[in-house]
């Protein structure tokens, strides 16, 4: 029997995944046919762009990508549960706007809401989600990249290209703002030794092509959660493997040296940082925000931002050829500052580590001009110190892995550096 505040739970994890299901299958028809919902190639409609047979052709791509996000969070899902664990259902996170592309959803997450009393328990719970959606995610590559479609085909996406022919790469590719997905060594084996070369797409057209596109996320994803910081999966395994102690003296290296990756270029003495003051409707909020989560005072971190905003404001009026450095450098720093913040116990200390980041990265981009980080991770790396965090709790039953886990925990790192990319969207 089921009472009313199960039936509304269940209600509710219902209603999410069939709204995901809905805006991936929305988002995957935009992908696929290279417009948006209200804005086509004849400008902005009210009523849509998309026919309902290319509406239906989205779900090429919502559900093989909503299958493997399903099949991971299924597979935290059941282990907890096999560990009597009390957990909720999947919450999907449906995200879609019809006039910039997304891809339909945020994800998703399960709830755990009684503690974990083990490394064991922690490390299977974690680790059965990547697993189970990598294995779900290699049958649709595989099933991708032996199924693509003749060559012919991007001219149904992009007629202009017709009078250029297959040779349409060497011409169409040369202005800014061109959209492709990074490459990881899992993606590179299925074009080259899996797919028929001639029928490879060029990497700003996989997009176009729907289970490419969701294979690629789902490795996206898995490379995500199995980065070894924090609380996430990665996290969880690499936690189980070496514990308490040892995790929370590692993970934060882990995070630092992340940050000083993706930062890599942002302050470089070889070319000048992108600016336009339009970016100031984005960072000003963050300027506060991140005073007041270093101050600890909302008035003090009100006032500390003014004076920041302020200070800048008026030396790129009094020196506009370098209002570019006067805005972005500072801010930039900044941020290092408040990610780094919660990694030390002291703001001394974050002081320190600060500078140590960014002497490195400067260094770099002195020694290695051409050398990027990927601006992208420094969105995650904000989210993983100020909101998942980047420490681990500790659990009663300390007792080390079986080997057998020890042998799968190792797999699961294999699994990341077969997903990960270290620039999984490139905007070039």
């Amino acid at each position: 029997m089921l009472f009313p505040k199960q039936q509304d739970r269940y209600s509710l994890h219902l209603l999410l995944f069939v709204l995901t299901l809905v805006t991936t299958t929305i988002a995957g028809a935009e992908w696929r046919f290279g417009k948006l919902f209200f804005w086509g190639p004849e400008g902005f409609s009210w009523t849509g762009t998309f026919t309902w047979a290319e509406l239906a052709a989205g779900l090429y791509f919502s559900i093989p990508f909503l299958g493997v996000l399903t099949v991971h969070e299924f597979g935290h899902y059941f282990t907890a549960k096999h560990y009597r664990t009390n957990v909720s259902l999947p919450y999907y996170i449906p995200l879609w706007f019809g006039i910039t592309s997304t891809i339909g959803t945020m994800g998703a997450f399960i709830r755990i809401r009684s503690r974990i009393f083990s490394r064991q328990q922690f490390f299977d719970i974690g680790i059965a989600g990547p697993l189970a959606g990598f294995v779900v995610a290699i049958p649709l590559l595989w099933y991708g990249f032996t199924h693509l479609p003749d060559p012919d085909y991007i001219f149904t996406i992009h007629p202009q290209y017709l009078e250029y022919g297959q040779d349409y790469a060497r011409y169409v590719y040369q202005g800014a703002g061109n959209f492709s997905l990074g490459k990881n060594l899992l993606f590179l084996f299925f074009e080259r030794y899996v797919a028929d070369p001639a029928l490879v797409p060029n990497a700003y057209e996989v997009i176009h092509y729907p289970l490419l596109f969701a294979g690629y996320l789902a490795l996206f994803f898995t490379a995500l959660n199995l980065l070894p910081i924090g609380q996430l999966d990665g996290g969880h395994v690499l936690y189980g493997l070496i514990g308490y102690k040892r995790f929370n003296q590692l993970s934060p290296i882990l995070f630092a040296l992340f940050i000083l990756y993706a930062g890599m270029g942002m302050i470089s003495p070889h070319h000048e940082p992108l600016w336009d003051d339009s970016l100031l409707v984005v960072l000003a909020p963050f300027v506060f925000f991140a005073f007041r989560g270093i101050l600890h005072d909302n008035r003090r971190g009100l006032m500390a931002a003014l004076g920041m905003l302020l200070a800048q404001y008026s030396l790129s009026e009094t020196f506009p050829d370098l209002a570019g450095y006067i805005w972005a450098w500072p801010v930039y720093v900044l941020y290092l500052f408040f990610v780094l913040e919660p990694v030390t116990p002291k703001l001394r200390y974050t002081l320190y580590l600060t500078l140590i980041v960014l002497t490195a990265q400067v260094a770099i981009a002195w020694l290695y001009p051409n050398a990027d980080g990927y601006s992208g991770w420094l969105v995650f790396g904000l989210l993983l110190s100020r909101l998942m965090g980047i420490f681990h709790p500790s659990c009663p039953n300390e007792a080390p892995l079986t080997t057998g886990r020890k042998v799968l925990g190792i797999l699961a790192f294999v699994i990341f550096l077969l997903c990960f990319s270290p620039t999984p969207f490139v905007i070039g």
